[in-house]
């Protein structure tokens, strides 16, 4: 559940899809092909290497609810968006799309990022070699033809540009329409028999969608691609999503200020994709995933799907939290893949200088090797009737699953050992009637504790004084958020790991004194209440993900 410009909310995406559809384009009827049922409409003309594909919905009454959702800030900012890209793309060229493109277009639009590299002839390379990463992007637009008779009648219509002209060329039998003289604005268009209208930014890349249509490889044959989208199945979905893991990588390297090495990028060659359906529910998005690797890779994931105490030590008013089966494995993995990761948040080399800095202690070693258990890291607020209130507006809880108690506790005393090196006060001290040990630091700025909970689960607390909350047990916990409970698949009962975020109480400035974002980005975050996120390792070559994200709803007058 799932940074930088990394994510723009899917209901931006899906609008972008329905106003680049708009491109002008001259339409002619050849023989037709079938369509595979179980597959999105369009991916048979898609590349195989295609970078992103997301199809939506166009069916008006889906664009009905999304409208419900929001703010009255979040809604005029995605009408102002919507008017950019219906004059860019519409209006330019005399365009209307409830006049001239809903009467015929089918239920669902695909829309496909490319690797521009990819469309120009390239070195050669080995079979395994990462992809050259582009410095930018072609856009592929497919408009599935539900009435042919209609399309023609519409689009056969002349139309007059602002700017430039439409100018006529065939390729492969194939008559292709394409923008001349407007300035910034390259835009070829053709129909593909009775099923498609594609419309591409790039001259090449109508081209390729053409070469597919006749028979080159498309992104239905991608590894693993058909059966996720299957698993995925749900009626009428808003949208579908799919990521092509290795390629997107690279270009989120080249957009970033430290590009990954292609000798990291290599690293992921092992990841096939990530496909997602994306469905609207009364109360926000519900979002289920699925990632796979390659049939050849030499990685494997580990089917170990243990997260299923944390949810009940962790207290409901958690603010956020994340869980896991597993703190060595996971740290193992993220180590391993830290380095082709262009926004991975922590560099492992860094954090392990830090703890032998501080503590000289070796991270590995002395911690990691017991922490073979469950996990959970959560953000607590502090009741306003505290007096730490002033100090402090929450406190951050970790707790482990100790694999092996004895070593745990040798750890955990040379750890005391070296915080009282460090000047910090370290005592024994009672908390709701149970034995905890306390570090102060040597100017009273804060205060660490930690303790055991029942079953072997060592916790620490850091900042506000929040240990009252888990101790003995929460009152309430997480396994009754309503939110994360929209997450959790019914037919299981473990899980791989958890996460939760409270959007509206964590970027509340009243509650959490936190850096505000930039309005651009602020206006879409205040749309929002909060997330849950479940995932669970099915086999050991693909992973399952379910999402819910609450939206606030608009106040009906």
């Amino acid at each position: 559940m799932k940074k930088q410009d990394k994510t723009l909310p899917l209901t931006l995406l899906g609008a972008t899809v329905l106003m680049i559809i708009g491109s002008v384009a001259g339409y002619i009827i050849i023989a037709s092909k079938e369509t595979a049922d179980n597959l999105p409409v369009g991916a048979e003309v898609v590349p195989k290497d295609a970078m992103m594909t997301i199809s939506v919905s166009s069916n008006p009454g889906q664009w009905e609810k999304l409208q419900q959702f929001g703010t009255p800030e979040s809604q005029t900012a995605f009408k102002n968006l919507l008017g950019q890209l219906r004059d860019r793309f519409l209006t330019t060229y005399g365009y209307n799309y409830q006049r001239d493109i809903q009467p015929w277009v089918g239920e669902e639009i695909m829309i496909a990022l490319l690797r521009k590299q990819t469309l120009e002839a390239a070195n050669s390379t080995t079979p395994d070699s990462p992809p050259p990463p582009p410095a930018q992007q072609a856009t592929v637009v497919i408009l599935p033809i539900a009435n042919p008779v209609k399309a023609k009648q519409i689009l056969d219509q002349p139309r007059s540009l602002e700017k430039g002209q439409l100018v006529k060329r065939t390729y492969r039998g194939i008559e292709i329409t394409e923008t001349e003289g407007v300035p910034n604005q390259d835009i070829s268009a053709a129909a593909l028999g009775n099923q498609y209208l594609v419309i591409t930014d790039s001259q090449t890349s109508i081209n390729q969608a053409i070469d597919i249509y006749k028979g080159d490889q498309s992104l239905a044959k991608v590894p693993g691609y058909t059966e996720a989208i299957d698993k995925l199945e749900t009626s009428s979905p808003f949208g579908l999503v799919y990521v092509n893991i290795p390629v997107a990588a690279a270009y989120s390297s080249s957009k970033s200020i430290t590009p990954v090495s292609e000798e990291n990028l290599k690293q992921l060659e092992d990841n096939q994709g990530v496909a997602a359906s994306v469905n609207l529910v009364p109360e926000g998005i519900n979002l289920k995933a699925i990632s796979w690797l390659k049939p050849n890779s030499q990685k494997k994931f580990t089917v170990e799907n243990r997260a299923m105490e944390m949810l009940n030590r962790i207290p409901g008013n958690a603010l956020m939290m994340v869980s896991g089966s597993n703190l060595q494995k996971m740290w193992s993995d993220y180590v391993k893949n830290a380095a082709a990761n262009p926004v991975a948040p922590i560099n492992p080399d860094t954090l392990r200088k830090a703890v032998k800095n501080t503590t000289n202690m070796n991270l590995d070693e002395d911690f990691l090797k017991w922490m073979a258990g469950e996990y959970s890291l959560s953000l607590l607020p502090i009741p306003k009737s505290k007096d730490e209130l002033n100090k402090f507006a929450a406190g951050f809880v970790f707790m482990v699953k100790a694999s092996d108690r004895r070593a745990a506790e040798e750890s955990l005393k040379k750890l005391d050992e070296a915080m009282k090196n460090q000047e910090f006060e370290v005592g024994e001290a009672v908390a709701s009637g149970e034995p905890v040990v306390k570090w102060t630091s040597p100017f009273g700025g804060f205060t660490v504790i930690r303790g055991w909970l029942n079953g072997n689960v060592a916790f620490f607390t850091l900042g506000g004084s929040v240990e009252n909350q888990i101790l003995p047990a929460p009152t309430t916990s997480m396994v009754e958020s309503a939110v994360l409970q929209k997450s959790l698949p019914p037919e299981s009962e473990s899980f791989n790991g958890n996460f939760f975020l409270d959007i509206s109480g964590s970027f509340n400035p009243q509650n959490l004194s936190i850096p505000q974002l930039p309005p651009n980005q602020k206006v879409w975050i205040d749309g929002m209440e909060s997330i849950g996120v479940t995932s669970i390792v099915s086999s050991n070559r693909t992973t399952q993900y379910d999402v819910f994200v609450k939206l606030k709803k608009q106040e009906t007058k």
